[in-house]
């Protein structure tokens, strides 16, 4: 399979209201993570870090123009891949020792990274069978309804267990984002992992209904507005009679 150069790994897309979409377009878009920067008055978030195979930070300047906190929205392989090339790292507190600690098993890694996953490899020296996570311990552990603070930009942590026990949703009120990780997309929703959770699901997603959200980016597929949310959870329920 073809490999593709460290400097045309990331693709970078910059959106309304200050948010850039960052992403590897060489994975195939199911396992391709949404890593969403958000830029403040003096300091920005980054919502998820991508797989890791290639270094976000050598590639992508975006990330390193002011001091940043990097997020994770949950532990899973494709979403903290870089989170230890930040000094400032954050978790829900249910999956801080993942974060800490990440094993292949853990994080899923094992079974879902093969060479079946992307359209083209990252660089040598890369290989699926010995891809792994590098520990990214937290120095800051979330909480739900605390406020994540870039500038003058208020982002309330909303935790959504289901997908995994520390997911979280970020929402901010003044524009009506919300950047919802894994617990909903528009696209087939995995709620099967190891540590998933039916009622949790059911309740995350029941909550979210709450918010006046205007538009989701979510942790995978593209982008919709919120009446497309109200529509994918009302069908959702409705399939698991709640």
């Amino acid at each position: 399979m073809k490999r593709i150069k460290a400097e045309d790994w990331w693709r970078v897309k910059r959106l309304e209201d200050d948010i850039s979409l960052i992403d590897e377009p060489f994975i195939q878009p199911f396992y391709r993570c949404n890593c969403w920067h958000i830029r403040g008055q003096g300091e920005d978030l980054l919502v998820d870090s991508g797989m890791g195979v290639v270094s976000l930070r050598d590639w992508v300047p975006l990330v390193t123009e002011q001091p940043l906190l990097a997020i994770a929205s949950h532990t899973h392989f494709d979403h903290i891949g870089c989170h230890h090339e930040f000094e400032q790292r954050a978790v829900h507190r249910a999956e801080a020792e993942l974060l800490a600690a990440p094993s292949r098993e853990a994080t899923l890694a094992d079974p879902y990274v093969t060479d079946e996953i992307f359209d083209a490899l990252p660089p040598e020296p890369y290989r699926s069978e010995a891809y792994g996570v590098a520990a990214a311990p937290a120095t800051r552990l979330l909480e739900d309804g605390e406020i994540v603070v870039a500038g003058s930009r208020r982002f309330e942590v909303i935790h959504t267990p289901g997908h995994s026990p520390g997911g979280i949703a970020l929402f901010e009120k003044e524009t009506g984002l919300l950047f919802s990780g894994d617990i909903v997309y528009d696209g087939p929703l995995i709620e099967d992992t190891y540590h998933a959770d039916a009622a949790d699901y059911v309740a995350s997603m029941k909550r979210l209904l709450e918010y006046p959200v205007r538009v989701v980016h979510g942790g995978h597929f593209p982008s919709f507005s919120g009446d497309r949310l109200m529509a994918i959870i009302t069908e959702w329920l409705e399939s698991k009679g709640a």
